[in-house]
């Protein structure tokens, strides 16, 4: 017998994704169960996701300026917002929890239509545009970054965190290790869950700048998109690298988990998942980020001296080789890192963020968590 069903809508990304699901974990291990809404484009990552059901609503974003396709996209959103009335209707959840992307507005506005209590998550240091939009309809606001005592929404704001999944939590168990001279040195290469093009040129020519005796000791793991990976694995072979070269890891926690330096994106989650692992990282914000959520986040992690930032107009490949020359020839700056990312991270987000939605489930008010909050 469960406590009854919480309903999470989440953008069929990884950002989006993998936090709901750190947070499903957390639910079905308090006896609720849990349904997941989302797009099409979930089925990727939605493999170990916990979820009892899975449910499809269509919808749209309006980024478009020409009036046939927003009248298109507007369509959408409606056809939406009928389909998650009626499942709403159907499964009459306790919460329906939003943690970002445009799939999560249909579902949240029809069950705020139908007096369904509503909340949301946001993960990045600024809010996202999905998230903005329904901020002023939920009952309470989750955030990984975003502050509790300033801002429009600060009375309804819990800063939580960003919850991490269990594969998270277990490689954060695992204390970092320097690699000392003469020792191999796990660089770990990422740039969110569909890769990043500009590290599949920045990284291999960086690295044909070391030295004979650093590159042997690096081992590389390296997320290149599917039309990259040609180009990446040949400069690998060229170089005589030992190297994992993929489109997508599955074991991407273990991997960082094993990394000596992690070179990637810093969308929420990574800085997050990195952060409660405790490794350092050299951060790249992706600079056509509308928002700018990355730069925020990467500032966030660098602020307590748990990352490096740089932004990408000013990485070349020679700088990149001096920072992993560096690395590799002085570890203890890299361990100093490692312990101030570990500081930095909020492994309890979970559980926080569970607590919050049992509260709303339970009729609690914001203000009466705040005061009672685990």
């Amino acid at each position: 017998m469960t406590k009854g069903i919480i309903m999470l809508a989440a953008g069929g990304t990884g950002g989006h994704l993998f936090p709901a699901e750190a947070l499903a974990h957390e639910l079905k291990g308090l006896g609720w169960s849990v349904h997941l809404v989302t797009d099409s484009r979930a089925e990727r990552f939605a493999g170990k996701f916990p979820a009892d059901e899975i449910h499809v609503v269509p919808s749209a974003t309006i980024g478009s300026k020409n009036p046939v396709n927003v009248a298109r996209s507007l369509w959408k959103l409606w056809t939406g917002i009928r389909v998650a009335k009626r499942l709403m209707a159907k499964v009459r959840p306790a919460v329906v929890v939003g943690f970002g992307g445009y799939p999560t507005v249909p579902p949240l506005l029809a069950a705020n239509g139908l007096g369904i209590p509503t909340m949301i998550h946001e993960q990045n240091a600024v809010m996202g545009r999905a998230n903005k939009a329904l901020a002023n309809k939920v009952k309470a606001i989750a955030g990984g970054f975003l502050p509790e005592t300033e801002g429009r929404y600060a009375a309804k704001t819990v800063t939580t965190g960003n919850p991490v999944r269990p594969a998270v939590l277990e490689a954060a168990k695992v204390a970092y290790q320097p690699s000392n001279a003469g020792e191999d040195f796990r660089l770990v290469v990422f740039g969110g869950s569909q890769g990043a093009q500009y590290f599949s040129k920045s990284v291999p020519n960086a690295i044909s700048l070391l030295d004979a005796d650093l590159q042997k000791r690096l081992r590389l793991t390296q997320q290149a998109r599917p039309e990259d990976m040609e180009m990446v694995s040949a400069c690998s072979a060229k170089l005589d690298l030992k190297s994992e070269i993929q489109p997508f890891f599955t074991d991407m926690a273990e991997r960082i988990g094993t990394a000596h330096l992690v070179i990637c994106r810093s969308g929420a989650s990574t800085v997050s998942e990195i952060s409660v692992i405790g490794r350092p990282s050299i951060l790249v914000p992706y600079p056509y980020a509308l928002d700018h959520d990355q730069a925020a986040n990467a500032a966030a992690l660098a602020a307590t001296g748990g990352a490096k930032v740089i932004v990408q107009a000013d990485l070349s490949a020679e700088k990149l080789s001096r920072i992993l020359t560096n690395a590799m020839t002085n570890p203890e700056s890299l361990v100093q890192m490692a312990e101030n990312a570990k500081r930095a991270g909020k492994p309890d987000a979970a559980r926080l963020l569970a607590a919050m939605v049992e509260a709303i489930a339970g009729g609690l008010t914001i203000a009466k968590f705040k005061e009672s909050r685990p």
